[in-house]
């Protein structure tokens, strides 16, 4: 939940208002099947929109994006301004990363008016609660950007894509609607796409299409892994695929 609070502490920088990361830092991953303790709505009318986006509280416009693992949510904002009358969310398990985020969104809002209103994170575990937040048909996007690898095969089924997992999105993905992934383990990247490319309700987006598409260019260079991956050289594996109609 975002709420309008005063940022002018030690935690914040004094020139530009917006949260320091080494007063957030958190361990790169967290173990998604362990049990955490934090609000989850009981179906997804029971999600306060009021709280998260004050500004379009009268407008009974829904969240369109959610980025799953939002990380630090260098995605998001760069989203927020590429799409300003669109609602998305950031989904994070990690509680100091998600506190980031938070305080990153109140900063902007407070030191951009009218900007960042619709841009918002919630402390979640997207892999048991993606229902209890999104309708059937809600989504546009979603995005799945420098996941854990979860290496060990005995630990596989905690990977963020994989094919029961990938029904619940196409639950919640309305036709049309684009899962965008992206990594620089190549194994968790072929995984990925087999994942999807099994899937009766996905196809894959040509790269003609992708080139058009600028999103696109945002998922290697918007998060601080994708920063990270640039810097040192390395390199990623994409796959992009649109939801389809089910035959």
């Amino acid at each position: 939940m975002l709420e309008h609070e005063s940022v002018s502490n030690h935690t914040h920088s004094k020139t530009t208002g917006l949260p320091r990361k080494r007063f957030y830092r958190a361990r790169a991953h967290s173990n998604p099947l362990s049990d955490s303790h934090f609000p989850v709505p009981i179906s997804p009318t029971q999600f306060d929109y009021t709280a998260h986006f004050p500004q379009f509280s009268l407008l009974n416009k829904k969240i369109e994006f959610a980025d799953i693992g939002c990380g630090f949510g260098g995605l998001l904002i760069s989203l927020s301004t590429l799409f300003p009358e669109t609602l998305m969310i950031g989904m994070e398990l990690r509680d100091k990363v998600t506190e980031y985020v938070k305080e990153r969104i109140l900063a902007l809002r407070a030191s951009n008016p009218g900007s960042y209103e619709n841009v918002s994170v919630v402390r979640t575990n997207s892999m048991k609660y993606i229902p209890n937040y999104f309708e059937k048909s809600q989504l546009t996007k979603m995005f799945f950007l420098f996941p854990d690898p979860h290496f060990k095969e005995k630990n596989h089924r905690r990977r963020v894509i994989s094919p029961h997992l990938l029904d619940e999105y196409a639950y919640v993905l309305k036709v049309g609607g684009i899962i965008y992934t992206i990594t620089d383990v190549e194994e968790l990247g072929d995984w990925m796409k087999s994942c999807l490319e099994g899937h009766p309700l996905f196809e894959p987006i040509s790269e003609d299409k992708l080139e058009a598409d600028p999103v696109v260019g945002l998922l290697s260079t918007a998060t601080e892994e994708g920063i990270k991956v640039a810097r040192n050289e390395g390199q990623t594996f994409r796959a992009v695929y649109r939801r389809v109609p089910s035959s």
